[in-house]
């Protein structure tokens, strides 16, 4: 009979529990290798005659089990079981119930990829989520099984050596440098984290008593402060927020040269890909310092609803993310409310609504069978959308309570591991409201309702069905929709909540009075659903865009463009409402419409109805940029800034309107020559990648030749980047041949893939290439879960039903295991696409054509 360990869906039994790790690592950096020791205390729940350890890559040397006060038994047999990343020690006698040691000695080598113990250029680091322990320590490698850790660890001298505790004692120890940190609380293992390199850290600042660092390596270390700052600033604001002290006795921050995330939770050691932490605040745009206090401040949150409250396994991963990200916007907000960190919010709750509308989704809260399928979760659903839906269970419950609820899950599982009844039970208590029927349907149930909403008088009739993005796809689904309606009448402007439960209501609007001027069915845009307007309904809105908050405008038009994907509206009726926007005065607004409109210029048409799209945008948007100028004022505030910012991208990167992109080119020019004057830090992004679009020889080599040795993370991406958008030929192929030289680090493999499918004169020599060297492409991630589905997702960026066949021939023959989910959506977005382009094409040269 098969044992158990054979099967890759494999759990632990929990009749054997860690309590305590006592471990000392010894580091070759130069070799790339490690050997470890360990003593971890264990209780058996009862006797058993086998102890199954969670090991990959790893060989076991000694091993001794000791019963406290007994005898000590050595394993007659070591299996290693590869589908399962286990190893079973089996014993002759059977082992006592009660309290226990057992003695680990091993070996391993540092991963190849970015998880394990792996090198990031001079940095030696660890990333362990979501189950990568084991590649450096035997353990009980679940979440379920926390305990603490003690560890060691013996590196050359010389180095910064940094753990989830603090260091209590330095000793030299032959010619290797021994550190050990302080014993840690209750840790899950995927939160254990170590770093090793030529780091410089801040000088120690405190919240409280908590000591607080950020770390880089030295050429990078002036890029510190903004990320030190913004951890000063917001963890008082989450101590306050939970009513609970940081757990984790300091806070060290550090940017890791080559990382596969943006960021990782470690206990009180909070490892970041260096553009998410490092930033200089006179160069960097206000979107680059905007996603730095985010993710420091998602990490930090991390530190109680994660790593001090903990999920029981994998499927309840949204537990953890999704509060995180729901906080982060929150907390930033409280913090800096002049950055109005909500717009980014619904902009980033896009990708999850665009997601979710496909037939291969998956719930917020989905079944996950093994450590594999867990790194398939880390996506737009279980981040953005189960953000949202907190969002609007917050706005159901009211702020208060929602927070009251919080603190109880906090205190009544602190230290321990929960699901997510336990939450709803919490916030249900505290608010003294059935949340488990909201939270059941939105958190348990794929997809989300397209709501339909039509006004007559002052009567509402709201209809809901699940919403596809596929023209004609129909399933019988409803949820409790909670919805706040807006409308203006005679009276004023007015709000009423409505909890639509059913398939169908018609409601009365009860405050004030006359006929209904115009009605926003998603106040403030809190609601994750879609809504479709009666074409009345829809005029008035129209006609009354400054009336509505600009989050409400942007749905507008996002619900406008999903109802042309699913065949519910034509793409002129997208135009003729995107024509209503040429006096839009708000950044974020201005950003959705560019999106949409560059999708059509892109995706939908070529040839002259291609460069009628440019020129009609031009047409619409050119004023603005005009009236602006490209020069910031004195004094002028960053609202302004970002609209420039956003107006530049429309005329010159969509349009490519001749004089723009001239003005692009200069600037970009007296900027490489040190002129920091010349453009405006927001403007950078937008101006190199047009610069690069029609430049030459000599500027791709000052792009390749600079961006090795930029420190500044965010000017090195912007340079990488620009390679791939040459579009003279000649230098769209030297592009191609970087992706699998060092040029390119593992982490920034997939978004020079997607750079590269993006240029459209270099395109159909990349795809062919990576047909060719599919398996060499997917290689160059290491492995990395992320990434590997970052690179399936990037074949979106195809366009023509030929290209369709190719891929869908392609992930057949050479299926990548690892991505299947990714797989199965990216086909399906690309055959809606496809589909899209095929029906809409002649309808916006149609459109085109009726323009003055």
């Amino acid at each position: 009979m098969a044992h158990p360990t054979e099967d890759k869906n494999f759990r632990l039994p929990l009749t054997v529990r860690p309590q305590r790790y006592a471990a000392t690592l010894t580091l070759d950096l130069e070799a790339k290798t490690f050997s470890g020791q360990q003593t971890v205390d264990v209780t058996l729940a009862d006797p058993t005659r086998e102890i199954i350890l969670h090991a990959i890559s790893l060989k076991l040397g000694d091993v001794t089990f000791r019963a406290k006060g007994g005898a000590s038994h050595k394993p007659s047999s070591i299996q290693v079981n590869a589908v399962s990343e286990t190893v079973r020690l089996t014993f002759d006698a059977p082992l006592p119930q009660g309290e226990a040691q057992l003695d680990v000695a091993w070996t391993g080598a540092f991963t190849d990829g970015l998880r394990g113990l792996y090198s990031a250029g001079k940095v030696a680091a660890t990333q362990f989520e979501a189950a990568d322990a084991r590649r450096v320590f035997p353990s009980f490698d679940e979440p379920a099984f926390k305990a603490k850790w003690s560890l060691s660890v013996r590196v050359p001298q010389g180095l910064a050596v940094l753990g989830n505790g603090p260091v209590v004692k330095e000793e030299k120890d032959g010619a290797l440098t021994k550190v050990t940190f302080q014993e840690t609380e209750v840790l899950s293992s995927y939160l254990i984290a170590l770093v090793v390199g030529p780091l410089v850290g801040t000088p120690v600042e405190h919240v409280g008593t908590v000591p607080v660092r950020t770390w880089a390596l030295e050429e990078k270390k002036h890029l510190t402060r903004f990320g030190q700052d913004v951890a000063l600033a917001v963890l008082p604001r989450l101590q306050e927020y939970f009513d609970l002290p940081y757990a984790f006795t300091k806070v060290d921050q550090v940017g890791i040269p080559d990382f596969e995330a943006g960021a990782m939770e470690n206990a009180g050691l909070i490892t970041y890909r260096e553009v998410a932490l490092l930033l200089d605040p006179a160069t960097a745009s206000l979107a680059v310092q905007k996603r730095v206090a985010e993710v420091v401040t998602h990490e930090l949150a991390h530190q109680w609803f994660g790593n001090w409250v903990t999920m029981v396994w994998w499927d309840d991963l949204w537990l953890n993310e999704a509060f995180a990200t729901w906080i982060a916007f929150k907390i930033v907000d409280q913090w800096r409310p002049e950055w109005r960190m909500w717009l980014d919010f619904d902009s980033h709750r896009t990708s999850a609504l665009f997601l979710d509308a496909l037939k291969s989704t998956h719930p917020i809260h989905g079944e996950v069978n093994n450590a594999g399928e867990a790194g398939e979760s880390f996506d737009a659903i279980t981040y953005e959308k189960g953000g949202a839906v907190l969002r609007m269970i917050e706005g159901f419950l009211g702020e208060g309570p929602f927070r009251d609820g919080i603190r109880l899950y906090m205190r009544r599982h602190a230290r321990a591991n929960a699901v997510k009844e336990d939450l709803w039970n919490a916030l249900g208590e505290a608010a003294k409201q059935p949340v488990e029927e909201l939270a059941t349907a939105w958190v348990g149930q794929s997809g989300f309702p397209l709501v339909t909403a039509h006004v007559e008088g002052r009567q509402v009739t709201l209809s809901q069905e699940r919403f596809y993005s596929e023209p004609g796809a129909k399933s019988a689904e409803k949820w409790p929709v909670p919805m706040v309606l807006r409308y203006e009448d005679a009276s004023g402007v007015k709000e009423q909540r409505v909890l639509l439960r059913d398939k169908q209501a018609t409601v009365k609007l009860e405050a004030g009075s006359g006929a209904v001027k115009w009605l926003c069915a998603n106040a403030g845009s809190t609601g994750f659903y879609r809504v479709a307007y009666d074409e009345a309904t829809l005029a008035g809105l129209s006609a009354n865009l400054h009336a509505l908050a600009p989050s409400e405008r942007i749905s507008l038009l996002a619900d406008q463009w999903g109802l042309v994907r699913s065949g519910r509206a034509t793409v002129g009726d997208l135009l003729d409402l995107a024509a209503r926007f040429g006096n839009e005065e708000d950044d974020s607004v201005l950003d959705e419409l560019v999106g949409r409109l560059a999708y059509v210029e892109s995706r939908l048409v070529e040839g002259e109805d291609q460069a009628r799209v440019r020129a009609w945008v031009a047409r619409l948007l050119g004023p603005g940029l005009e009236k602006l100028g490209w020069q910031a004022l004195a004094g002028e505030t960053d609202r302004v800034k970002l609209r420039r910012a956003a107006l530049v991208r429309a005329v010159g990167g969509l349009a490519r309107e001749p004089k723009v992109l001239e003005e692009a080119r200069r600037r970009v020019a007296s900027m490489l020559k040190g002129e920091r004057d010349a453009l405006e830090p927001n403007l950078l992004d937008a101006a190199v990648s047009m610069a690069a679009r029609s430049g030459d020889a000599e500027l791709f080599d000052i792009f390749l030749q600079r961006m090795p040795g930029e420190p500044d993370p965010a000017t090195q991406r912007r340079y990488l980047m620009a390679l791939t958008a040459f579009e003279e030929p000649a230098l769209a192929e030297r592009a191609r041949a970087l992706f699998f030289s060092d040029t390119v680090k593992t982490q920034d493999v997939a978004s020079f893939a997607t750079g590269l499918l993006a240029n459209r004169t270099g395109r159909e020599s990349w795809w062919a290439q990576m047909r060719k060297q599919w398996k060499d492409v997917v290689a160059r991630t290491g492995g990395a879960p992320m990434l590997v589905r970052r690179i399936v997702e990037s074949l979106g960026m195809l366009h023509t039903r030929e290209h369709l066949d190719a891929v869908r021939t392609l992930l057949k023959e050479q299926p990548v295991n690892d991505a299947q989910q990714a797989t199965a959506q990216t086909l399906e977005r690309l055959s809606q696409d496809v589909e899209l382009r095929e029906r809409c094409g002649p309808e916006v040269s149609a459109w085109l054509k009726r323009q003055p």
